[in-house]
């Protein structure tokens, strides 16, 4: 290798090392761990929901009729939050509107359900909840499609990124 190759791989490389202080900047970092949380408890929670769907005819007579308005309409609004809420969830589109019944889901479950009891039965929904909640506070984050529909100014929704 001569010396005109190894100047030039000694350039892209300190090019390289400038950037990644770009790329560890806490807002970088948040943006990204947002994402992976957005990705990870939006197909989480879409499993419950198909498991409700796909299991609907044997749960509809067990499940908690939490409004009094019978345990197929329970169950049914239950399966619909969590088959479609995540939907907007995962690639970030009206992040803090879709977690809304989420959080109401995940509070019936624990709270009504398994009676508060956060380190037994309830753990995993007080898991949920906590997602979720974080989630309506922080928003979707830069890696989401609220974030580009909020740069070009097309759409100005409750969440701001």
């Amino acid at each position: 290798m001569g010396p005109q190759r190894q100047r030039e791989i000694d350039w892209h490389k300190r090019m390289i090392m400038r950037k990644i202080p770009t790329l560890l900047r806490a807002e970088s970092r948040n943006s990204l761990a947002v994402f992976i949380l957005r990705v990870v408890i939006g197909i989480l929670t879409m499993h419950h929901g198909y498991q409700k769907l796909s299991h609907f005819e044997k749960m509809k007579s067990d499940f908690l009729d939490f409004l009094g308005l019978g345990s197929s309409v329970s169950l049914a609004l239950a399966m619909i939050a969590e088959l479609f809420c995540p939907m907007f969830i995962i690639p970030g589109l009206f992040t803090r509107v879709a977690t809304v019944p989420l959080i109401i889901t995940m509070s019936v479950a624990l709270f009504k359900m398994k009676q508060g009891d956060i380190f037994g039965g309830g753990e995993s929904a007080a898991l949920y909840l906590l997602g979720y909640f974080c989630l309506l506070l922080s928003g979707p984050g830069r890696l989401s499609i609220d974030r580009i529909f909020a740069k070009r100014g097309t759409v100005r929704i409750v969440s701001s990124c």
